[in-house]
């Protein structure tokens, strides 16, 4: 344990490299916070349900299960810096398709924008995460990936801002009358018509402008000097490291609790506009409860940082995915404002789930199969795309039993933080190295 204190975090030979690539998590966290909202807001103003519109969240991390094994092969060839350079190009191309998809006024090409926006995304995650972790000793590897973390949800923080002050406040799709209700559904197709075009512009322009700050990020790492790793490992390797990963059991579980929390946090912030909705809050106001829900993981992420200094992380994620556990249970059982308390909650439990079980299932790995071992926990980020379609579809049921279908559909969550605290359990008793 001393040894490990005296241990930097970050040593000051790789500080500005380290800053470069943790910029990067905001800029992720930015797009994902920013389309956490467009669900509710597609499903209005194009008057659809609200498990077609969670296939924003499928688009959007459907992305990341389909490049991220690509991305990693390609970092396996060249280095993580063109990676990097690479995942910057797709994101920018990908946000920049709003403003053609806006023209069209389709649904499914905003989908198709998202998707290529998360190949970047995709690109990024899985060459930032093990980028991270090798910047120093493996001892304190967790914690400087956590430390790189809690950057992610202060870009996270400034997308649900955009949305609730630039996006959601916006919409006049969204207005509503004295009575409460939506003054949109009431209106012809032609007057609908218009106020769609101007929506849907509405939702386009941060992205476009997105995309641009995103190429000016892509030149100033270009002109950069990075740590030099390339891989120097022939690419007919990759499948006897996807045999030693597979038989990891650590890796392997650690891959499935990742899945599960992914879809939890997605989950979570996405329908608290719904969650808040059934309780008569607008998405503008109900948005706010998110920006608060962002706020209490950021502060959060930074404490559990902290405490991985005298506390196992193993032990940590179990504790806290009880706690968590705890908190979904309130959301499902108790209506009315203090179930949004406890769901807005849950993200001080969340906070370092996601660094954590990466940190704990890539530990010990070689250097030769932590790439692609990243790729297959980015990977896993494919539970935001399932499970918020089958929420949805349990929301729209309106009902279930003697429980409002909102409420009841926290069931979904609540099964992922049990899987998670028992992944913690077994990474103390069982995979314990």
């Amino acid at each position: 344990m001393k040894n490990t204190e005296k241990v930097p975090i970050v040593s000051k030979e790789v500080l500005i490299p380290f800053i470069l690539i943790t910029s990067l998590f905001a800029l992720w966290g930015f797009a994902n916070d920013i389309t956490n909202p467009m669900v509710a807001a597609f499903g209005t103003v194009m008057e659809i349900s609200t498990a077609k519109a969670a296939l924003v969240q499928f688009a959007f991390y459907g992305g990341y299960a389909t490049m991220a094994i690509p991305a990693a092969l390609f970092v396996r060839k060249y280095s993580y810096k063109k990676g990097i350079l690479l995942g910057l190009a797709l994101y920018a191309f990908g946000a920049l398709l709003f403003y053609p998809a806006a023209k069209f006024e389709v649904f499914w090409f905003f989908l198709g924008s998202l998707y290529i926006l998360t190949f970047g995304l995709a690109f990024l995650e899985t060459t930032a995460n093990p980028y991270i972790l090798s910047m120093g000793d493996d001892r304190t590897a967790t914690q400087r990936l956590n430390l790189a973390q809690a950057f992610n949800p202060i870009g996270s923080l400034l997308g649900m801002f955009v949305a609730s002050k630039f996006i959601l406040t916006a919409l006049d799709s969204d207005k509503r009358n004295e009575m409460g209700e939506l003054i949109f559904t009431t209106l012809d197709e032609a007057q609908k018509a218009v106020i769609r075009t101007h929506d849907l512009v509405i939702i386009r322009n941060p992205y476009v402008i997105l995309g641009v700050v995103v190429i000016a990020m892509l030149v100033v790492i270009s002109f950069s000097k990075m740590p030099k790793r390339e891989n120097t490992h022939k690419q007919g390797a990759a499948i006897d490291s996807f045999k030693r990963l597979f038989k990891n059991g650590k890796y392997r579980e650690g891959v499935l609790a990742q899945l599960f929390y992914v879809a939890a946090q997605i989950m979570c912030w996405t329908f608290i506009i719904q969650y808040a909705d059934n309780l008569g809050i607008s998405k503008a106001t109900a948005q706010n409860y998110n920006i608060v829900a962002m706020g209490i993981f950021l502060t959060s992420r930074f404490i559990t940082t902290y405490l991985m200094k005298y506390i196992n992380a193993k032990k940590l994620l179990m504790i806290f995915a009880l706690c968590a556990m705890a908190t979904t249970l309130g959301v499902i059982m108790i209506e009315g404002l203090i179930g949004l308390y406890l769901l807005v909650a849950t993200s001080a439990f969340m906070s370092l789930m996601f660094p954590t079980i990466y940190g704990i299932a890539l530990n010990g790995l070689s250097e030769e199969d932590s790439t692609l071992g990243a790729a297959g926990l980015v990977m896993a980020i494919v539970g935001g795309a399932l499970m918020p379609i089958l929420q949805g579809s349990i929301i729209d049921m309106g009902t279930v039993g003697s429980f409002a279908a909102v409420n009841a559909s926290f069931i979904l969550p609540f099964i992922c933080f049990c899987f998670i605290a028992v992944y913690g359990y077994r990474t103390l008793k069982v995979h314990a190295n």
